[in-house]
C-alpha cells in the first residue's frame, strides 16, 4: 500500500480535499482543517481504498509497524474519533467513515482525484522558502538592513513564474526559530529552503547563501557574494540566478534579461527605502507613519527611486483601506495614485505599483475594467505576490465572480500560509461569497493563530450576524473595537449588530456618537447606512448611501455583493446606485 508521504495525490470527497503528500485536509478548497498525525494517516489509508474494508490489523501494521502497544485499541479509537470530529461525521449515521464492528472501517463516501500534474523528479524543485537571513554584524541596529536583504531576495526570486516562493510574512515567523529545516519545509509545503547570513562593513556587503533540499536536509548549493552597496541589486540577481539554475527552473528570455542586468543604486536612498519597508511591514499606524518618512527621505536623496514611490503608494493604500492616520480614505487613495504613477513613470516593471494603482481604480475610481488590467499586469510581473492574488480575489468576488475569486485566494494562502492578514481576508472572501459557515470556520481558525488581530474579529462578527448569532457578533465587535483603539469603522459594525439584536437604544446611542464625532470623516456614510438598514429606516439608508456615493467611499465597491444590504436590493434606489457605479453585468 502506498504511504501518504510517498503519494502525490490530492483526493476530494464531499466538500473536503486531502493532500496526501502534504498531510493536509482542506474544506471548501481553502480552509485548512486541523488533522495531523495518526488521524490523518487513517484517513489517507481509507481514502485510497474507498468502499473496501480496511481491517484493524492492517491499520495496526501501517500505523504502528515496529511496536505492539497494549493500548492499541485506545489509540486507534482516539484517531477515528478525531477524524470523525474533523469531518463532522458520526458513527451512528456515517457519511464518510463506517465502522464494521470488531473488524475495521470502510470509507463509504464518493472519492475523486484532483489532477495536480505528474510527480516531479527528485531533483526538480518547484517551491521554496527563503528563511530570514542571519545578522552577522553584531549590531541590532542593522536588523532593518538584514531583513531588507531577505525581502529583496524573496522579491527577486518571486518574479520567476515557474517557481513558487513563499511570501515574507510567513517566513519571518521563523526568525530565531529552533525548528529544523525539514520541519519548516513541511509546514510551508516547499521542496527546498534558502538560508544564509549578511555581513556589512562600511559600504561592503557580504551575503552567504545556501540551498537545502527539504526532505533530506541535504545541502544542494552554497556560495558567498561580496559587493559594494551600490551594486546590491546585481548581487541579489546573481544569487537568484544561481538558485534558479540549481533547482532546474527554466527562465524565460525576459527573466534571463532581468537577472543579468541591474543598475547601481544610491546607497543613502536605498538604505532609507529599506528602513521604510522595515517599518511598513509592522502594519501599524505608527509604523506606517515612520515608513512614509523614510520613503520621502529616499526620494529626496534620489528623485528617481521608483521603489520608494512604490512604497509610498503601498502605504497610502493601507491608510485608505484601513482608515489609519489623519487622512480620509479619499485623500489617502488620491495620494496613492500619484505615488504609483510616479513609480511607473520611472519603471513600469514594478508589480507593487501596479497593485497599488489597481486598488485605487477599484476602490476610489470605480473603474472596474482598468482595475482588473492593473491586477493582471501586477501578477504577470510577479506571479508569486500573495498581496496581488489577495487583492485580486477580493476584487473578483466584489464583481460577482466567486469561483475565480476562490482560485486567487487559494493561491494567496499557498504563498503566504502563516499570514494573519491573508487568512483573515480569506474569511472575508467567504463572507462576501455568502459562504457564512465557511467564513466562520476560517475566521475561528485565524483567531486561534492570534486572538489579538482586530480584522479577524471584525470579519468574524460580520459572519456571525449572517448566521443570526448576533450576541456572538457583538462579543467579536467589542473585542475588535478595543484592539483597534476605538476605530469608527468597527464602531459602526457594533451599532449594526445592536440593531439586529433588538438593542435599539444602544444602537441609536452609538449612532449618535458616531455622527457627532470629530472623526466623522473616517466613518463612511456607507457604514452608517447599514445601521439604519437594521433599524428599518430606509429613507435614512439612502441618504447615507448617496453621501457615500458623493464621497467616493471605498466600501461602496462592495455594494453589489455585501450581505448586510440584501434587504435593500429590491428597492429601485438601490438598483439605481448600482447602475451609476457602472458595475459590470
Amino acid at each position: 500500500m502506498e504511504s501518504p508521504r510517498e503519494s502525490r495525490r490530492v483526493l476530494r470527497f464531499g466538500v473536503f480535499e486531502a493532500d496526501l503528500r502534504a498531510g493536509e485536509l482542506h474544506k471548501h478548497g481553502l480552509l485548512k482543517i486541523k488533522l495531523q498525525g495518526q488521524p490523518f494517516r487513517v484517513l489517507a489509508l481509507l481514502l485510497q481504498r474507498p468502499g473496501d474494508l480496511v481491517t484493524r490489523e492492517e491499520l495496526r501494521r501501517e500505523l504502528w509497524p515496529t511496536h505492539t502497544f497494549v493500548d492499541f485499541d485506545h489509540r486507534l479509537n482516539t484517531a477515528i474519533n478525531k477524524l470523525r470530529e474533523a469531518l463532522a461525521d458520526s458513527a451512528e449515521n456515517p457519511r464518510f467513515v463506517e465502522t464494521l464492528a470488531r473488524r475495521g472501517y470502510r470509507f463509504i463516501g464518493a472519492v475523486g482525484e484532483i489532477d495536480r500534474g505528474p510527480r516531479r523528479e527528485k531533483t526538480a524543485t518547484k517551491a521554496l522558502a527563503v528563511l530570514p537571513l542571519e545578522n552577522l554584524t553584531g549590531d541590532s541596529e542593522e536588523e532593518y538592513f538584514v531583513d531588507g536583504m531577505t525581502d529583496q531576495l524573496i522579491a527577486t526570486l518571486a518574479k520567476i513564474g515557474s517557481l513558487q516562493v513563499v511570501s515574507r510574512s510567513s517566513v519571518m515567523t521563523y526568525k530565531g526559530t529552533n525548528k529544523t529545516l525539514p520541519e519548516i519545509a513541511r509546514e510551508l509545503n516547499v521542496d527546498a529552503v534558502v538560508e544564509g547570513t549578511v555581513m556589512r562593513s562600511g559600504s561592503q556587503v557580504r551575503i552567504t547563501a545556501q540551498l537545502v533540499e527539504a526532505e533530506t536536509d541535504r545541502h544542494m548549493w552554497a556560495e558567498t557574494y561580496e559587493r559594494d552597496l551600490r551594486d546590491i541589486l546585481t548581487l541579489q540577481n546573481e544569487i537568484a540566478r544561481s538558485i534558479a539554475a540549481e533547482v532546474q527552473v527554466r527562465l524565460t528570455p525576459q527573466q534571463e534579461a532581468d537577472l543579468t542586468s541591474a543598475r547601481s543604486v544610491n546607497p543613502a536612498a536605498y538604505e532609507a527605502y529599506l528602513r521604510g519597508r522595515y517599518f511598513w511591514n509592522k502594519t501599524t499606524a505608527a509604523g506606517l507613519s515612520t515608513a512614509m518618512e523614510y520613503f520621502h527621505q529616499a526620494v529626496d536623496k534620489e528623485p528617481r527611486c521608483a521603489l520608494a514611490y512604490a512604497g509610498l503608494a503601498d502605504a497610502y493604500v493601507t491608510l485608505g483601506t484601513w482608515g489609519f492616520g489623519p487622512l480620509t480614505p479619499k485623500e489617502a487613495l488620491q495620494k496613492a495614485k500619484e505615488a504609483a504613477a510616479k513609480a511607473l513613470q520611472i519603471s513600469d516593471q514594478l508589480a507593487e505599483a501596479h497593485t497599488a494603482l489597481a486598488q485605487v481604480r477599484f476602490y476610489h475610481e470605480w473603474n472596474f475594467a482598468r482595475a482588473e488590467r492593473e491586477y493582471q499586469q501586477a501578477l504577470q510581473l510577479n506571479p508569486n505576490s500573495s498581496t496581488g492574488h489577495l487583492y485580486y480575489s477580493i476584487y473578483l468576488v466584489a464583481m460577482g465572480r466567486a469561483d475565480e475569486s476562490l482560485f486567487e485566494m487559494q493561491r494567496a494562502c499557498t504563498l503566504d500560509p502563516l499570514s494573519l492578514l491573508v487568512n483573515a481576508m480569506a474569511g472575508w472572501r467567504f463572507y462576501l461569497a455568502r459562504q457564512f459557515d465557511a467564513a466562520i470556520e476560517q475566521l475561528r481558525n485565524t483567531r486561534e493563530m492570534d486572538p489579538n488581530f482586530a480584522p479577524t474579529r471584525l470579519f468574524l462578527g460580520l459572519a456571525y450576524e449572517q448566521a443570526t448569532k448576533c450576541e456572538e457578533a457583538i462579543v467579536e465587535f467589542k473585542k475588535a473595537l478595543s484592539l483597534s483603539q476605538e476605530c469608527p469603522l468597527v464602531a459602526t459594525a457594533l451599532g449594526h449588530a445592536y440593531a439586529l439584536a433588538g438593542r435599539t437604544r444602544e444602537a441609536r446611542k452609538l449612532l449618535g456618537n458616531l455622527e457627532d464625532s470629530s472623526k466623522g470623516g473616517c466613518v463612511a456614510g456607507y457604514h452608517v447606512a447599514a445601521i439604519y438598514a437594521a433599524l428599518g429606516d430606509n429613507d435614512r439608508v439612502f441618504e447615507c448611501l448617496e453621501k457615500a456615493y458623493e464621497d467616493r467611499s471605498l466600501w461602496m465597491a462592495h455594494l453589489r455583493v455585501m450581505p448586510r444590504l440584501d434587504p435593500l436590493r429590491s428597492d429601485p434606489r438601490f438598483q439605481d446606485l448600482l447602475r451609476r457605479m457602472n458595475f459590470p453585468p
